[in-house]
């Protein structure tokens, strides 16, 4: 009867595991969330002003670990949070690198100045050459969720993929604009040549003649136009960043990161791969207004889509959009239409930070049962950004950051592989039906057994035994 036992016990466990959520049944309590809280060396802005700054090694968790969440804000001295329409958070982003042991990069250092040879860099997975960043948001970066569901995480610090002789390192890039006293707080916002007075790029050379607005416009000490006779101090900034990790084991599975972007300029031709040389990424456009293009079927609608074909495979974890004011959504297809992946604007209504009228303060993300959205390599997936076209925009954005698993937790690839037949729904039902039955009978079967023997050790203890 200690049999019986044993498989009661067991078939409870299975009962037990199979009614927690996915993220308690195969996440351990030992692996602990650990969060740190840094800030970046400070910038300082004046009405109009800009800041676009790159800082090397910044604080970052050390050691080999599973990133699952990284959020930020700007904040003053006191660590009050700065709202949008005062400084306008253009985007931040961190990016890994490895640089050779030995030599040193400051926090305001540009590893151009240094040997190709010991600087390397740690980029993400994604097909966009200029868009290797691990983390970055923009404006909606407080009401944006990061979080990476269990049991899957951001691997860095691997010390197998850690180049001999090197050690990893963390650059952030922080774009802040001061929009106080401005003429135009949106059009300072959108980067606008005119209210910046710009005609050369950072580097001296001349801006095309239709280049209206964008990054170009608006680089490092910029200074957009502000009313006259408005004054105001110049204040000490920084972003301030959480970071959120668990120390990285066989428990978690790491995920990738890929970015697309809008503006990509592949085509597929009979040599096309997929790879990243073969992508231009020219990560900004422009919006034409309806008032200058006529309303036309689109209800003033900018609607853009380009097919991209997957040079990896795995399962849709995580995703999320990157768009400017005016912003209307944008989703990740496949070719046959099917959705996969949407993310919307939230726009502010008030004031304070985090809701600030007029600007995206948040975007929504997806996070699909894991899975159930699985990319095959080779696959071709359609990405559609959308804007308003009530008026003109200079310098938005389309793009599409999504982490996918190589594979899913051994549970669920046993499940994945019933839920692939056509009466998946049937099958799932009959399964769970016939465990909960088999867990039912062993208790029965127990609770009886211990009845029979108190049963007779009564009669035993009654004839004097």
């Amino acid at each position: 009867m200690a049999s019986y036992s044993q498989g009661c016990l067991i078939l409870v466990g299975i009962l037990v595991t199979l009614s927690l959520p996915y993220s308690h049944a195969f996440w351990g309590n030992e692996n602990k969330i650990q969060t740190a809280v840094f800030v970046s060396p400070k910038f300082v802005l004046g009405p109009g002003s800009v800041e676009n700054r790159f800082y090397y090694n910044v604080d970052f968790p050390k050691g080999h670990i599973a990133v699952k969440s990284f959020d930020a804000e700007v904040i003053d001295e006191a660590g009050n949070p700065i709202p949008l329409h005062e400084t306008y958070l253009h985007h931040w982003v961190v990016i890994r690198y490895y640089v050779r042991k030995g030599v040193e990069i400051s926090e305001f250092d540009n590893p151009r100045k240094f040997n190709e040879s010991d600087y390397i860099s740690g980029r993400n997975s994604g097909i966009c050459q200029n868009l290797g960043q691990f983390f970055g948001l923009g404006s909606e970066t407080r009401k944006t969720s990061t979080h990476v569901p269990n049991p899957y995480g951001i691997e860095v610090g691997n010390p197998a993929e850690i180049p001999s002789g090197f050690e990893e390192q963390w650059m952030l890039n922080v774009h802040a604009i001061d929009t106080r006293g401005a003429e135009d707080k949106l059009g300072c916002t959108e980067c606008r040549c005119d209210l910046y007075n710009i005609t050369v790029d950072e580097y001296g050379r001349p801006l095309r003649p239709d280049y209206k607005g964008g990054l170009l416009c608006c680089y490092d000490h910029t200074q957009c136009k502000v009313k006259h006779g408005f004054e105001a101090v110049r204040r000490t900034l920084y972003l301030r960043y959480t970071v959120k990790w668990v120390d990285m084991d066989r428990s978690v599975l790491p995920v990738k990161i890929y970015i697309f972007d809008i503006t990509d300029s592949w085509k597929r031709s009979r040599s096309s791969t997929g790879i990243i040389a073969e992508h231009e990424c020219k990560v900004e456009y422009d919006i034409e207004s309806c008032d200058a293009t006529g309303m036309g079927d689109d209800g003033c609608i900018d609607t853009r889509r380009i097919s991209l074909d997957m040079p990896f495979g795995g399962y849709l974890i995580y995703g999320v959009a990157h768009q400017h004011s005016g912003g209307t959504g944008s989703a990740l297809y496949r070719e046959d239409g099917q959705l996969m992946c949407s993310s919307l604007p939230t726009y502010g209504e008030g004031e304070e930070p985090g809701n600030e009228a007029g600007y995206i303060v948040g975007m929504t993300t997806c996070y699909p049962k894991p899975g159930t959205v699985e990319i095959s390599k080779g696959e071709t997936l359609i990405l559609e950004s959308n804007y308003s076209r009530i008026r003109h925009h200079t310098g938005v954005m389309g793009l599409f950051y999504i982490l996918v698993a190589d594979k899913l937790p051994k549970p669920m690839q046993a499940l994945h592989t019933v839920v692939q037949t056509q009466d998946s729904i049937m099958v799932v039902t009959i399964l769970w039906a016939a465990v909960a039955l088999i867990g039912v009978v062993a208790v029965v079967a127990v609770a009886v057994h211990y009845r029979l023997k108190r049963e007779g050790e009564d009669g035993y203890e009654a004839i004097g035994m």
